[in-house]
């Protein structure tokens, strides 16, 4: 007998590929009740379409894209502020070399952490790059982003900014001294002992993730060549695959199993011992007031959120470009992750817009229904 979980997945995301919303997908449903996380996952689709397409299966690894802002970034930062190498109000100033200080000197870690800093939401920097990496070009692009000058002083709105994520991601790396894939593998993911963890650089691990076990994203024009087990952001692609605000890939199990333990902690029924409970619950419940921003992560807009209309105020999420996303609800005790390549073959494709909101209630209205 099929998991009714897996059958209310099946409906929906099987009205996803029909409707060419994407070609392949991963979903899980979480459920906490009576001490257990009850889940429900289902994979289906492709990883692309051609000869050397591949069944989407469980283990399938997606571009997580923007989920490494909150499930790695975020993190690596909460671990820093826990050792007392950095503070929520530390000035962007103090780690950086910044020739306009004037305008920047109000940035703080915390502005970084909700969109609010004053940098722009994005800028194509990789265009008048070769499409290589270097150490060179990564701490060229870097500069950048330091020097770009801001579109509004810093705390008084949030635009969503990719610019404010790549800087926290190097200065993870600058305070810590080493690369943000092993301060987030060290501290973050090894404690833990989850074999399936969202990892940076698939193809490149020490046991390598088979190409054909990895979705595919995008026909790159700038890279010249189909994008698969590689980072899909050209930016973070310029930074060596590792950066703060893309590069992590993930299967259903590792996304599924690292967001619970989120939830876990969030209700104080676990601990991480990179951090304290209570690290987590400021990040998560310290919303910008006049956006739905906390730290690190996004919370439900109301009457046109992605999680649609189910999800309780106190919720947190996230969202990914290649079609990825996850939501937490504290109150209703549920996690729901969607991951899939909806930019396979091409960005163009924007029915994900859709589809999300219509996923989400109908699996929230499939187990809360009176």
């Amino acid at each position: 007998m099929k998991n009714q979980l897996n059958i209310y997945i099946e409906e929906a995301c099987g009205k996803g590929l029909d409707q060419g919303v994407f070609s392949g997908f991963s979903a899980g449903v979480s459920v906490y009740k009576n001490g257990l996380h009850n889940r429900g996952v289902l994979s289906g689709g492709w990883t692309r379409f051609d000869e050397v397409g591949h069944k989407i299966q469980r283990e399938t690894l997606f571009d997580l894209a923007s989920l490494t802002k909150p499930l790695c970034t975020t993190l690596c930062v909460l671990h820093l502020i826990a050792t007392g190498k950095l503070g929520w109000n530390d000035s962007l100033l103090s780690f950086f070399d910044i020739k306009k200080p004037a305008e920047k000197e109000n940035i703080k870690i915390r502005h970084l952490l909700n969109h609010s800093s004053g940098f722009p939401s994005y800028k194509p920097y990789y265009e008048k790059f070769s499409s290589e990496y270097s150490k060179e070009n990564k701490i060229d692009l870097i500069q950048k982003i330091v020097q770009e000058s801001l579109e509004y002083s810093p705390g008084s709105c949030c635009r969503y900014s990719d610019l404010g994520f790549i800087l926290l991601g190097a200065l993870v790396e600058k305070i810590a001294g080493m690369s943000l894939e092993n301060v987030y593998r060290d501290f973050i993911i090894d404690p833990l002992r989850l074999s399936s963890a969202p990892c940076f650089l698939p193809l490149a691990q020490q046991t390598p993730v088979e190409k054909r076990l990895i979705a595919a994203t995008e026909f790159c024009g700038w890279r010249k060549k189909q994008i698969q087990g590689e980072v899909h952001d050209e930016h973070s692609w310029l930074m060596g695959g590792v950066a703060g605000h893309a590069g992590l890939f993930g299967s259903i199990e590792g996304v599924l199993t690292l967001c619970e333990l989120i939830l876990d902690i969030w209700k104080d029924r676990a601990e991480h011992p990179a951090f304290p409970n209570a690290l987590l619950h400021w990040a998560l419940e310290t919303k910008h007031p006049l956006e739905s921003w906390c730290l690190g992560f996004d919370t439900p807009s109301p009457g046109r959120s992605s999680s649609g209309t189910h999800f309780s105020p106190r919720s947190v999420g996230h969202l990914g470009f290649s079609g990825t996303s996850f939501w937490i609800d504290p109150e209703k005790d549920i996690v729901i992750v969607l991951l899939t390549n909806r930019i396979y073959p091409t960005r163009t494709n924007t029915k994900i817009k859709q589809f999300r909101p219509f996923f989400h209630d109908y699996l929230m209205e499939k187990l809360f229904r009176s």
